[in-house]
């Protein structure tokens, strides 16, 4: 929610890559450049979501161009959440304080109405480890498959008043796009626990607030970008791969 996760864009002139790793991103089947772009998020940064609907804005308005592989990593903005939950506004209104948090919501009330979604703070927040397991364990079935449950959990959560830490909304979410194994997954706690340690390490330990994105692991941009920010990034990255 905090305004600060709104970062400047930051993209760096690396070092040339290797020719393996140049080649990597220079064409897809189709012939056209291919963008793959590693998001670092939360399942409850409403930031994130406008990010995700940011950037698809902007892959569709460059899909003559480029094609898009979009990967979702796990970041925690609250790693001691409570597990049970607690409602929203009473989280949000001790973290902020209560003329802040009127302010935020208002403020994420009006982004969102501008995105055409309704922003909902009913309902509890908590824990994200559980949504974290499933949208890593998606990722094995399909980057597609991975992009449709995040989707659907921060439709969820911010738009629908559910808990992201119920295990029955996660059921669900998973159902509705087909995602395989998530009930045998969410029976056990500790299962799929080390992989998202893992993904946390690897592209989410050397940032301090998401979303965060990462366009063929150089050109970084953090926060809610609009669309032609994101766009200016794919023709760099482009041009960089020639």
């Amino acid at each position: 929610m905090p305004s600060r996760l709104l970062l400047s864009v930051r993209i760096p002139s690396p070092a040339k890559p290797s020719g393996l790793r140049c080649t990597r991103f220079m064409a897809s089947d189709t012939g056209k450049k291919l963008m793959q772009i590693d998001v670092s998020s939360d399942t409850v940064c409403p930031w994130c979501f406008v990010g995700k609907k940011n950037l698809e804005k902007a892959m569709e308005q460059s899909k003559a161009k480029f094609d898009f592989e979009v990967r979702w990593h796990p970041f925690f903005l609250n790693p001691d959440a409570p597990k049970e939950g607690i409602r929203k506004s009473d989280f949000y209104k001790m973290k902020f304080g209560p003329v802040q948090f009127e302010r935020a919501t208002s403020r994420m009330t009006e982004i969102f109405q501008g995105l055409g979604l309704e922003y909902d703070m009913s309902g509890l927040t908590g824990n994200t480890m559980d949504s974290h397991r499933l949208i890593t364990l998606a990722a094995h079935q399909g980057y597609d498959k991975q992009n449709a449950l995040v989707e659907e959990l921060f439709q969820s959560y911010f738009c629908q008043g559910k808990y992201i830490g119920d295990k029955q909304v996660l059921l669900d979410a998973a159902r509705k796009v087909g995602i395989e194994g998530a009930e045998e997954l969410l029976e056990d706690p500790s299962r799929g626990v080390d992989e998202v340690q893992e993904e946390l390490n690897k592209h989410s330990s050397g940032i301090s607030g998401v979303p965060h994105f990462v366009i063929n692991e150089k050109y970084q941009l953090s926060g809610g970008q609009p669309p032609s920010t994101f766009m200016r990034a794919f023709e760099m990255a482009a041009k960089d791969g020639a």
